[in-house]
């Protein structure tokens, strides 16, 4: 059975004139790893606060069909019982930071949850040595760069043991240093077991760690499947998503009679293809 699902989803904004979302069908395991990606005002944010339940119970408005997570309606559940479920890191790290130091903001969401206090300690522990946040507990979080904030944020967002991490473009205020910083904590999480839906433009980032790639359009999904079918589709041209440079190579190579054996989604498998035929 799928973790998340979407059944014939539609939703439209109060006081907007068209469909943020039309009709998704999509379905999501426990354990996979999911890039959701497309133009700017395409539904993939409003894809992901539907996991969560801001979409329908902050964000108001027209609604049809369903999204189920890990068995429970979304429509008919609070948004504070699915973020135990699902835990959402957002674009602006500062704007989901609410307490005076990194040590309180920890222990924030586990004890709105009713957490014992010996368990939240144990979880706080566990985070800090997980994401190197020792030196961070006294800290206002106004005090930080945007790549630690994002760390606290993620941090913050784990505490409270979610099956799903929904991130929405973590990394789009950071440089390059600190987007792979935390979208290789990202991966270490899935490989550890967690299931992740990721929104994010840095392609050439994500790929090579992604299980699929949903692209999507004018509020639909237009393709689903693995990064090597989905980012080599011409459809990514036509909508004007930014592929990982190694994939533009092998079809710039591919339309000039040079089919390399696979699509690469990094330099170095570029690299090691380009040798294997050569």
């Amino acid at each position: 059975m799928a973790l998340i699902e979407f059944a014939d989803f539609s939703f439209k904004y109060v006081g907007s004139s068209f469909l943020a979302l039309k009709k998704i069908q999509l379905e999501i395991t426990e354990g996979e790893y999911v890039v959701i990606t497309g133009p700017s005002g395409c539904g993939k944010t409003t894809l992901c606060r539907a996991i969560n339940g801001l979409v329908p119970h902050f964000h108001r408005g027209y609604i049809r069909g369903s999204v189920i997570i890990d068995g429970i309606n979304t429509r008919v559940s609070s948004v504070a019982d699915l973020s135990a479920i699902a835990g959402m890191v957002f674009q602006n790290p500062a704007n989901q930071l609410v307490t005076l130091n990194v040590e309180r903001e920890l222990a924030f969401g586990p004890e709105n949850l009713g957490v014992e206090p010996a368990e939240i300690r144990r979880r706080i522990d566990e985070i800090v040595d997980l994401l190197d946040l020792d030196h961070l507990l006294e800290k206002h979080p106004h005090e930080m760069s945007g790549g630690e904030q994002q760390r606290v944020a993620l941090a913050a967002t784990l505490s409270m043991k979610p099956k799903i991490l929904v991130a929405d473009e973590p990394t789009s205020n950071l440089d390059p240093q600190n987007a792979e910083h935390i979208l290789d904590i990202v991966s270490a999480l899935n490989k550890r077991g967690m299931t992740v839906v990721l929104i994010e433009h840095r392609l050439d980032l994500v790929s090579q760690d992604a299980h699929r790639v949903v692209l999507m359009n004018d509020g639909q999904v237009v393709a689903d499947g693995a990064p090597r079918e989905v980012l080599v589709d011409d459809i990514c041209q036509e909508i004007g998503v930014g592929i990982p440079k190694a994939t533009q190579v092998y079809k710039g190579l591919r339309s000039r009679g040079l089919v390399l054996p696979s699509v690469p989604l990094s330099g170095e498998e570029l690299a090691r293809l380009v040798q294997e035929v050569g």
